[in-house]
């Protein structure tokens, strides 16, 4: 039987206590994300650095409600970003048509363009996860699986991509 004070000893008890954490987490709000959450308490018991603890099973609860919390924050995070985008991004001066001129159309092409170039200089993950976030409309959660990184991995490099366009936007507003 593994020691209960090492790394294998606390993902040992999270695996003999699979279901209680589970519950645990699906009571705290994470319905159908409740095993991507698990298995994320799952690394970050293994990255844990080695040392005792005398009530191993609290510990794991409390790093799970942790973990909660900073999926709260990440949503509420996520959230905000995405009604500011939409606000930055939406044009309450639009025309009666739902056409756009021609003129819109060449400065659209244009602007797709210089965001190309810009996102050029950002790692190639942060484009593809950028792209498959805002052009795919993919859900983050889904994309952090794709990938085999965590959501909070994705909203940070969706975070680079937002910084670059927001100077983007700015320099373009400018001209």
């Amino acid at each position: 039987m593994p020691d209960e004070h090492s790394n294998s000893g606390l993902q040992g008890v999270l695996l003999d206590n699979r279901e209680r954490v589970l519950r645990f987490l699906v009571a705290r709000g994470a319905g159908e994300d409740a095993e991507d959450l698990y298995h994320e308490l799952w690394l970050r018991m293994g990255r844990r650095p080695a040392g005792p603890i005398a009530a191993p099973l609290s510990y794991i609860f409390t790093a799970a409600n942790a973990l909660m919390i900073d999926r709260y924050r990440s949503v509420s995070q996520a959230r905000r970003r995405e009604r500011d985008w939409v606000e930055t991004t939406s044009d309450a001066s639009s025309g009666v048509s739902d056409q756009p001129s021609v003129d819109r159309v060449i400065m659209g092409r244009q602007q797709a363009r210089l965001v190309d170039e810009a996102l050029a200089g950002l790692p190639p993950r942060a484009v593809a996860i950028f792209r498959r976030s805002r052009i795919d409309e993919i859900p983050q959660a889904q994309i952090a699986r794709e990938f085999a990184i965590s959501v909070s991995t994705v909203e940070s490099d969706l975070r680079k991509a937002f910084r670059l366009l927001s100077e983007f936007k700015g320099r373009f507003d400018e001209e």
